[in-house]
Order: structure tokens, then sequence, then C-alpha cells
């Protein structure tokens, strides 16, 4: 059948649509999955080096105590840390193997990055520190500027460790304490530990024959190297350059590749979804007129529009904003006036609608027909994460980029001087990995150390059959212990948002335990095993979805399971976790924990 779609005079065929979609999906599947990345690790290990610390760093260890160690010091640690400040904890340590705060934005300095979701919403404390940021999406410097003054405004550099790598957790049922020991030798004792290790930080490379026979000079986006490129990329004026990857950091990097090199190459499995970015300085005279509560107003109303809810104004009025208000109805278990088979095929109508239009604004930008097509992407909206960029597609109309498209296969392999696509070497200087980061693989591959819990227990074979939490946060059998991330918390674009529910969670919880001297607040069997029945039996429209999505790390690959279903969001109403997590302390001791006081036993 024929659906008129939102673009005037613009018809496609659904079926023809979900065809095509099919295909496209098919002929990139790998049956190695998520294997078929390679660990950056042993030979490969130089590409995790820091590019900004100072490598003869060193120090004595440590052999203190603390009351909280925060392992990461990203927006997740830095959240963790303030509210533990704000509620009178002062025995708090940050711990990361970068030589910084900051996490994502530490590490990840690449030309041209910036927040992707407005940095009104996405910066967080911005009225705790009195600080309005300079553009609507503002650019890497300035966020890890903010990371830096939160620290300093929290007082959390005091006892930090920097340039640190923990290699083990680990739970002593006799002391009550946790036993963090890293690359210095440290045996740092902890009454309580919180894991804000990120979600995407671990760089990962494809597992390409002969990738490490190329005698030109490569790096991944995540380690950029201005030595070689220069400040600027004025050292690559007279290179080829290639980049392997079109996901969120090619996005932003390939404009200013494509400006500076003398050649540029991209090689392509499968494009995203580019839509209008629209960035603007900040106007003056609105940021002058902001009163109390702005941020956390603006925050809930960007939450609400963004996962399914409603609003009577849209204070962001943005991309994200316009589409997935319409897009999140499939997240709710029913919309009334409707069946679930009629809301279910408005939210497709919506989304073929919408990758129309994305499809068009390709077709309007790029002016080689056969690259505007290479270019299309031909999956649903939210099978990847969606770009969005006002230079990335004319990019590709200028004389020295070059988009090469692997129609889904990917690079067949490297040489010492290019990268074989389709059967054709493409001569280069520099190659530059945008491949992203470790997703799926257990979490100790990811962190680069096990915890270890009561009983010897550890988390990895805790896990070993899926994830299982209480609110995504407290695991029986690891007491005193918090694991900030996705899997098993709520739905959100903005994940700032998310890191602060959990973070003013996490830090009520200990900060309540410190202040009735309880030894151990632990999970429960029965509140976990609640939690877990409740996530698995939400996700069932996600789970549908993973399996017709293109392969991507969204959804391991296009090899999602029950185990992956297991992991994922918790999807409710917009705002239903925090909710949940609100309630579940509001009557003062915690609830789903088990808690101890005194000495055991």
């Amino acid at each position: 059948m024929l659906f008129r779609g939102k673009m005037p005079g613009v018809e496609f065929d659904v079926e023809a649509l979900r065809q095509k979609y099919a295909r496209e999906r098919e002929r990139r599947l790998r049956s190695d999955g998520i294997e078929q990345y390679v660990e950056i690790s042993g030979a490969f290990a130089g590409f995790a080096n820091d590019p900004w610390s100072d490598p003869d760093f060193t120090r004595a260890p440590l052999f203190d105590e603390v009351d909280v160690a925060i392992i990461g010091a990203g927006f997740g640690g830095l959240l963790t840390g303030a509210r533990l400040r704000e509620l009178g904890v002062q025995s708090v340590r940050l711990i990361d193997k970068a030589a910084d705060v900051g996490g994502t934005w530490y590490w990840n300095r690449y030309p041209g990055i910036a927040c992707d979701v407005e940095s009104y919403v996405y910066m967080p404390l911005l009225e705790e520190l009195g600080y309005v940021p300079t553009e609507k999406y503002a650019k890497g410097p300035e966020i890890l500027a903010h990371c830096k003054s939160i620290a300093e405004h929290y007082d959390l550099y005091r006892d930090i460790c920097l340039q640190t790598e923990v290699h083990e957790i680990r739970w002593d049922a006799e002391a009550l304490r946790w036993i963090i020991a890293t690359n210095h030798g440290d045996a740092i004792r902890a009454r309580f530990v919180a894991m804000a290790n990120g979600y995407l930080q671990k760089p990962k490379l494809p597992g390409i024959e002969g990738i490490m026979t190329f005698k030109g000079h490569t790096f991944h986006t995540s380690r950029w190297d201005y030595d070689y490129t220069g400040p600027d990329l004025e050292r690559l004026a007279d290179k080829r350059v290639g980049i392997i990857g079109t996901g969120a950091t090619a996005i932003q990097c390939v404009p200013h590749l494509a400006t500076a090199a003398k050649e540029l190459l991209v090689f392509q499995r499968t494009p995203s979804t580019v839509d209008v970015r629209g960035n603007r300085p900040t106007d003056p005279a609105w940021s002058e007129s902001l009163r109390n509560g702005w941020q956390s107003h603006r925050v809930e109303n960007f939450q609400l529009l963004t996962a399914g809810g409603e609003a009577e104004e849209d204070l962001v009025d943005d991309a994200w904003t316009s589409i997935v208000k319409k897009l999140f109805v499939m997240r709710q278990t029913r919309v009334e006036g409707m069946s679930d088979e009629e809301r279910l095929r408005a939210v497709e109508l919506a989304d073929f609608a919408k990758m129309e239009e994305i499809r068009a604004r390709v077709d309007s930008i790029v002016s080689d027909p056969a690259t505007a097509e290479a270019l299309k992407p031909w999956y649903g909206y939210f099978c990847k994460r969606p770009c969005f960029h006002d230079d990335y597609l004319q990019s590709f109309n200028r004389d020295n980029v070059t988009l090469v498209d692997t129609k889904g296969k990917g690079v067949e392999r490297i040489t010492s001087g290019g990268v074989v696509a389709d059967g054709t070497e493409y001569r280069i200087d520099c190659l530059i990995f945008a491949t992203g980061f470790e997703v799926g693989t257990d979490h100790s591959r990811r962190t680069g150390f096990e915890i270890v819990g009561r009983d010897e227990l550890t988390l990895t074979d805790k896990w070993r059959d899926g994830v299982q939490t209480l609110h995504g946060l407290a695991v029986h059998g690891f007491p005193n212990c918090f694991i900030l991330s996705i899997a098993q918390s709520g739905f959100t674009v903005n994940f700032p948002y998310l890191l602060d529910v959990q973070a003013r969670h996490t830090a009520e919880v200990i900060a309540w335990a410190l202040s009735h001297d309880a030894t151990e607040v632990e999970a429960t069997v029965e509140a976990e095993t609640n939690w877990v029945d409740t996530v698995i039996a939400r996700s069932a429209a996600s789970a549908d979805r993973a399996k017709s999505c293109t392969p991507g790390y969204y959804n391991r690959e296009g090899q999602a399971n029950a185990k992956t279903r297991q992991g994922s969001f918790f999807f409710g109403a917009p705002t239903e976790y925090a909710e949940i997590l609100e309630a579940s302390r509001a009557q003062g001791t915690p609830e789903g924990f088990r808690i101890r006081t005194g000495i055991p036993r």
C-alpha cells in the first residue's frame, strides 16, 4: 500500500520499505557478531595509550581508608561525588586511569567534538555552578572545562587518584570493606564503592586482516594524535587520509579532515542518519532572564518529550523533541483510544516518514547521485544513534573527499600502504579508526578489572547468564556496591539526566547508611528478581525492534537475544524510573535492601 508521508507530495510504499530494510540488514549480518572487533590489548595496546598524560608519572602506594571510593571521574563519578558532598559526606575519593576528570570529554578530543543533546540540558549542575554554556551545542573543550569546574566546586580533587588503573575490587567480609588494588600497588579500603566507569569508554578496533601491517600513521579517534595532525590539522595538507567508520564521531570530525587533508577517503559500512543541527550562540538576553530552577525544569521537559510523554511547551525545540516524542509512543504499553496494532502501525508510519525526510535531505545536499544514494540510511530511525550536523553531508561535495561505500560488507583488509575495499586498494598516509567503543562484552573486559563480592563471587560469574540488579544499581552478593550503568535503568537520550538520577539515589542510600551506622547495605534476592522480571516484561517492544534493526551496538551487531534483552533499559513512563527510586527511599530506610549493623556473625 502507499502512504502519504509528512512531506508534501511524497508517497512511500510501506511493504517495499520493509523489504528494503530487511535486505540491507541481511547483507550486513555477520556470524561473528561482536567478535568481529579486536580488543585493544596485547599487540593492540598502543591504541589505548593516553596522549594527554605524563608517561613518567608515578606515586607511592596508598593503604588508607575512605568512606566512599568512586571508580571513574566522568559525569557519573562527578555527579555521585557532588551529590555526596551536598549530603555532607566528606570522605570521598575518585579514582580514574585518566590524568584528569572528564571521562568521555577527557578522552575524546577529536576536531569538531560537541554534544549532540542541547548543552543546557546535557551539561549537569549548571545552576549549582552558576554557568550557562556559550552555545546550544557546546564544543568538547567547553564541556571538559565544565567537568573540571565541577571537581573544583565540590572539592573532588582533594583526595583524587588520577592515572590510576584499578586491577581488582574485592570484598573483605571480616573488615566489612572493599579492597581496591591498582597499578600503583594500592590497597585502598572503602566502606562503599560506586562504579561510574562509563557506558562507552573502552575503544575497539575492527578485526580487519592486516590491521597491524599498515606502515603509515594510525590512531583511534578517542586518542587523537595532534602531534601528527597539528593542532589545527595543518600537517595533513600534503597527506592522503583514510577514516574507517561513519558513526557519531566521524560525523563530527570528517568535515574538519575534509578541509585540512590533501585527500580524504571515508570508508563506510552503514551510513548514519544525519539531521539538521542548527547550532547557535547563547542569547545573552535569554541567559539573563533565567530564574532559579530553570535547568531542572528544562531537563524534565526534554525528558518528557523524548521518552513518550507530553508537555504544554517544548522548551528545547530541536530535532530530538520533534521526532522522538512521536516515535516513542511504541515504548508505552498502551495509548488511550488506540489498539496495540494501531499504536504500532502509527509508530511505523511515523518512522518511515522521518527516514524518508532524512534520505531526501541527502539528495538535497549531495551533488553526486551515486554518492548520495550510498549515504542514505535504510533502517528504522532508532536502530542507530541519530546524528545531527550541518557540514557532514556537504563534505562529500568537495573534490578531495571520496566516499568508499563497502555496501555493508566493511573493509576487506589493510595492507602496508593502504586499505582494500571491494578488491580495490586505496593508498593512504594516515589511517584513522572512528570505530567506537566496546558494548556487550563482559563487565570485567570493558572496565579492565574484576569485582569480587561475597563468597568469592565475581560480577562476571554473577552476570554470566544476564545482568541481575536492583534498579540497575545494586547487586545481591555485592554489599555496599553501586554500579551506575544503562543496564536495567531508565531510558533516556540524555545520559547525564540518567546519571544524575542514579547518582542522587546512590548518594542518598550511602549517606543514610553512614548516618545510621549501617555496615552492610545489600540488595535482597527477592527485590533483585522482581526488578529483573519487570525489566524483561517492559522490554518487549524494543526486543522485537532489535531483531529487525540493522546490525550495530544497539542490538549486539544483530545478535540480540534473551540475555541482551535482560540487560536492556527499563522502559516505562518518561520519569517513572526516577520516581521509583525516589519512592524506594521516601520512608527513610531504603527499600529492597537488607541492612546490617554491627559486626555480623
